[in-house]
């Protein structure tokens, strides 16, 4: 299946910029051949306007219609068949298993969307009839359901080239609830996301979808994203990437004569407190199941634990040397793009050659090209709460060890942290009277916690929180993972004394 390196404008492909750049093929080093083509001005404001014209119909097509419509994009999706896989491995490094599980996980959330929006109920709407009769005053009728915002725009991960990206959480959330989607695609992977777009152009098609409610936009720079939040006509924003991406963004759309909602998820640290009774009893499977933790995927996880909180004594002495040499049996891996492998490289030598600082890694494996060492770091308390950079996240599979001398110190620990996406005890019932002290510090501070698990893996379900308080994301109240984060895209209206035959038939 040939490439064309071009823009989804609604259903229309368009190439008319001048702007051209490859992907690159992270395993072998070099670029993809496609060329694709930045979108133009021109192009962007074409989109945005198809998105707009075409929300007042989007939005009231009934949900059955639009749960069919995100039943065939999944469909549509595997009819991409190995094509698919294929330049999904070449663009991210990443192996083809995780591929093929990547777009299972994409399809299962567009019919986990599709179902639920095939009756009314996810409006959560109330009904509140009028009672003429109470005093001192008459009741009114009021009903009360929720609506879509309008457009919205969608930027891809760079991690997960398809469950966070151009079909992935946040535009099936969207579609599903009767928004239209820009998506502006991640610049390392425009071939899976123009694949995935002929996806989703082909189901608007074959459902008779209004022309307009998805556009998919090529970009290597950030002037294509900047001119999409700042369009009057976009109503909010679903960004999953860096702080610094994030945050540019988020401060760009608070300028706006009209703010609107920016849900941005900028990863984490994710600390594990490992009590003493948990490696006392565990410790192997801890050793096992911690590295594979923080090396999954090259540690290219939002859900990479970052930091590991210990209290030092001869048990935790030994359960560290074991992690040094269950790190020397760890492949090198492939990270996402050079400049990945750059700022990893940078990050975690920069804190491994820091003043008290100890580490562990593989020092037999010389990484080349794109692959790089799993990494741990060794600090005492007193020196993670002096150096900042300790607190703030590698992307990579890196992480920082904290020693603390009791309890007392590593609640200090977690106090100094920022919001995060998770947070994960590891205890057996000898220190259980310690973790009542733990879990009240860290319900401030994330938005998951888990006993004796690991982080790494989100399930797509109702209950799942993936968000946090700022940095983690900008809006703690929301989860960009599961069937709740259909709420960031929907906003409550109450009709007051109405006729029933101007309200919505699930009101009436």
């Amino acid at each position: 299946m040939e490439l064309t390196g071009k823009n989804y404008i609604g259903n229309t492909l368009s190439g008319k910029g001048g702007i051209f750049f490859k992907t690159i093929n992270p395993i072998k080093n070099i670029e993809n051949k496609t060329k694709f083509i930045e979108a133009t001005e021109d192009e962007v404001k074409l989109a945005i306007s198809l998105a707009s014209e075409s929300f007042n119909n989007y939005k009231e097509i009934p949900g059955i219609e639009r749960s069919l419509f995100l039943k065939t994009i999944g469909d549509e999706i595997m009819k991409l068949g190995d094509d698919l896989i294929k330049i999904y491995c070449q663009e991210s490094g990443l192996p083809e298993p995780r591929a093929i599980g990547e777009r299972s996980r994409t399809i299962n959330q567009l019919n986990l969307f599709a179902n639920l929006i095939e009756n009314e109920k996810w409006r959560e709407n109330f009904i509140d009839i009028a009672d003429p009769n109470r005093k001192p005053l008459p009741k009114p009728d009021l009903r009360k359901t929720s609506v879509a915002l309008g457009p919205v725009v969608v930027f891809g991960a760079s991690n997960f080239p398809l469950a966070f990206s151009t079909a992935g959480g946040d535009t099936a959330s969207a579609l599903a609830c009767g928004c239209p989607v820009i998506v502006k695609s991640h610049p390392m992977h425009c071939g899976t996301s123009e694949l995935i777009s002929k996806a989703i152009i082909n189901a608007i098609i074959k459902t008779k979808m209004p022309n307009g409610i998805f556009s998919n936009l090529n970009s290597k720079g950030f002037e294509v994203g900047q001119k999409l939040v700042m369009d009057s006509k976009i109503k909010a924003v679903g960004f999953t990437g860096s702080f610094k991406g994030g945050k540019f963004l988020f401060d760009m759309v608070s300028k706006r004569k009209e703010p609107i909602p920016f849900f941005a998820e900028m990863g984490s640290v994710n600390p594990i407190i490992i009590l003493p009774s948990s490696i006392k009893e565990k410790s192997e499977d801890l050793v096992k199941n911690l590295i594979a933790s923080i090396s999954l995927g090259a540690g290219q996880f939002c859900t990479n634990p970052g930091i590991i909180f210990t209290i030092d004594d001869e048990n935790t002495n030994n359960f560290i040397t074991k992690i040094g040499d269950k790190i020397k049996d760890i492949q090198n891996q492939c990270m996402l793009h050079p400049n990945m492998k750059s700022n990893y490289e940078n990050r975690s030598e920069s804190i491994i050659k820091t003043k008290n600082v100890g580490s562990l890694k593989n020092e037999k494996l010389i990484p080349e090209n794109n692959f790089v060492n799993t990494k741990i770091a060794i600090v005492s308390l007193n020196d993670f709460l002096e150096n900042s950079e300790l607190r703030e996240e590698v992307f990579g599979p890196f992480s920082v060890i904290v020693k603390c001398k009791n309890l007392s110190e590593l609640l200090s620990g977690l106090n100094k942290l920022s919001g995060q996406l998770t947070a994960t005890i590891h205890s057996e019932k000898e220190d259980h009277n310690k973790i009542n002290s733990i879990i009240n510090i860290l319900k401030n501070k994330v938005g998951r916690i888990l006993f004796n698990d690991f982080p790494t893996g989100v399930e797509v379900s109702r209950s799942m929180t993936h968000g946090g308080p700022f940095p983690a994301s900008t809006d703690s109240r929301y989860s960009s993972v599961g069937l709740e984060s259909i709420k960031r895209w929907i906003r409550p209206i109450s009709y007051q004394n109405f006729p029933e035959e101007f309200l919505p038939s699930f009101l009436k």
